[in-house]
């Protein structure tokens, strides 16, 4: 069978999942996909475990969202696979987002003393390097990190253009840098 007659027939089935819910359709799709699936997730870097649940997922999907499907706009193949790269990077994003009870939870315990001084001491290091920038530069630096604009928001406000702004707070921050170290 060619790689055409194939897509032919798979979308034959898609297209009975679609319009009449065709459970023995699902079945010879899963039986040709679940498989193929799985190895790309693995190839991706899943474990097995992963993939094996993103699988399940994609699949579930493919019967969920067949009302979805348009032959005119994609191929089977194009978008099983398009659903998989998604769950894919669905699933990479939620285990790097911190669960719940990994976040602090309540008030944060109160800093020591000393540590209060040092914060207090180094706050007023800062603002009297701060001080010291050129007027141009301490008023950029202001805007930005006080006045919490982004560098395009400054120059529609100033005026100025936006390659100006960026190159006088990169100075102005490397003149803080140097006269905090």
């Amino acid at each position: 069978m060619t790689a055409e007659t194939e897509e032919a027939e798979w979308a034959r089935l898609m297209l009975r999942i679609r319009d009449d819910r065709d459970a023995d359709a699902f079945a010879a799709l899963f039986r040709e996909f679940a498989p193929r699936v799985k190895a790309f997730l693995m190839r991706s870097g899943s474990t097995a475990t992963v993939a094996e649940e993103c699988t399940q997922d994609v699949m579930a999907t493919l019967w969920q969202k067949a009302g979805l499907f348009d032959p005119t706009r994609a191929s089977v193949t194009t978008w099983v696979f398009t659903i998989a790269r998604n769950r894919r990077i669905d699933t990479i994003r939620r285990a790097r987002r911190p669960e719940p009870e990994d976040l602090a939870w309540g008030p944060e315990a109160e800093p020591e003393p000393a540590e209060i001084l040092e914060r207090q001491q180094e706050t007023d290091r800062l603002g009297r390097a701060i001080a010291q920038l050129p007027p141009n530069q301490r008023a950029l630096i202001e805007r930005a990190y006080f006045g919490d604009l982004s560098h395009s928001e400054i120059a529609a406000e100033t005026g100025l253009p936006l390659g100006t702004i960026k190159s006088r707070i990169r100075l102005a921050l490397d003149r803080l840098r140097h006269q905090m170290t």
